[in-house]
């Protein structure tokens, strides 16, 4: 008798390009035995129907993609989606809602054409606040559609212990299962890629901002840091891509201890990582979501095995100070930050090393899978 392998339908509300949290999420699912496939929205000139890593992929194509980004047009937009996405996976057995916003698929299935439908939600951000200085009349909303919409959820993935804490106390749920943004285990061979691109001295430290160059990222700060900076032995390479871009470009002409350098392809951004002596995590406190982060970054910097640095914020001040693998910025501005650089320099090397070689086999894709696989199984 053939066995019946469970279909998961993981909805997404980007083009799936560059999610590599939903894309490792559905290697480990498809590598357990289930039937997979990630639903996204379509955007030229990505295939509609596509394969990434043995991943099947449908990009759902919108008749009104094109049609202008007035607010109430992208509210139709929405809803074309919602409806495409309803009408085609209404069969699954398990919908994984990424984010607030496919939440309602999954409810819309389970309520009306599929009652035996299971919901993962997969809350990516503390969702109700993601936005940095977003109005309460926003944030209300969002919370009033999550409250009504989680009690259908049969089980919620959250991404920091302090966001599955406030989930517990805002919608009197189970607490929910944790899988953080990990990269998969990898043994390191340190290499020199930034000093030989941009003649960085032997004698020099590196300290590295690797990650999206947007707002609310604390780079603005950095960059005011790293101006006031006058030994000639500490420099900085921002690493990404983003509407900063240009500006640190600019900035990095006129200092000579600010470079830039492109993004770089998820296969070799380890080796990359690993040619700066310190990373940076910088993040402002203008959201929840923010607040209570933990960036996937920490610990592309763990895997890469350099010690940290980052803002003085719930969960990153708790990793780092509890397992002593960095430094945390007394105070999230250019000056505390400045600071925190001055004092990096000084730790001792040797017993940073022998932490996060420790703390690396702890957080990797390997075990967070583990976690998530847990969770599939309980649905059973």
């Amino acid at each position: 008798m053939e066995t019946y392998l469970k279909k998961i339908t993981s909805i997404v509300l980007n083009n799936f390009k560059n999610d590599s949290r939903v894309l490792k999420e559905n290697i480990s699912l498809q590598n357990a035995g289930y039937e997979v496939k990630v639903v996204a929205l379509h955007e030229e000139p990505l295939k509609e129907f596509d394969e990434v890593q043995n991943i099947l992929v449908h990009r759902i194509k919108l008749k009104s993609r094109n049609w202008s980004k007035n607010k109430f047009v992208q509210l139709f937009k929405y809803f074309e989606f919602i409806y495409k996405a309803v009408k085609g996976y209404k069969n699954s057995d398990i919908v994984h809602c990424n984010d607030l916003n496919t939440l309602p698929i999954g409810v819309i299935i389970k309520k009306f054409f599929n009652k035996d439908l299971k919901i993962v939600y997969d809350a990516h951000e503390y969702e109700i606040n993601d936005v940095p200085n977003e109005s309460k009349y926003k944030i209300k909303i969002k919370y009033f559609l999550e409250r009504f919409l989680i009690k259908y959820a049969d089980k919620v993935i959250i991404v920091s212990d302090s966001i599955a804490n406030e989930y517990v106390k805002l919608y009197n749920i189970e607490k929910p299962a944790l899988v953080l943004n990990t990269p998969s285990y990898q043994e390191i061979e340190k290499k020199n890629i930034f000093r030989e691109t941009f003649g960085i001295k032997p004698e020099q430290t590196i300290f590295l901002y690797q990650g999206g160059l947007s707002k609310g990222r604390g780079i603005e700060i950095l960059l005011e840091a790293f101006k006031t900076i006058s030994d000639e032995k500490v420099v900085i390479v921002f690493m990404g891509y983003g509407p900063l871009e240009a500006l640190i470009q600019e900035v990095s002409k006129e200092y000579k201890n600010i470079y830039f350098h492109k993004a770089v392809s998820p296969d070799v951004l380890l080796d990359y990582t690993s040619s700066a002596d310190f990373g940076i995590s910088t993040i402002e406190d203008s959201c929840l979501s923010y607040r209570y982060c933990l960036p996937n970054k920490i610990f592309e910097y763990l895997m890469a095995e350099i010690p940290v640095i980052v803002s003085n914020l719930y969960e990153m001040k708790r990793l780092v100070e509890s397992h002593e693998i960095g430094i945390v910025a007394k105070e999230n501005n250019s000056n505390g930050l400045k600071i925190a650089i001055e004092e990096a320099v000084k730790l001792d090397k040797d017993k940073l090393q022998i932490n996060i070689k420790k703390l690396k086999t702890i957080y990797n894709w390997e075990e967070q899978e583990k976690v998530l696989l847990k969770v599939y199984k309980d649905l059973e």
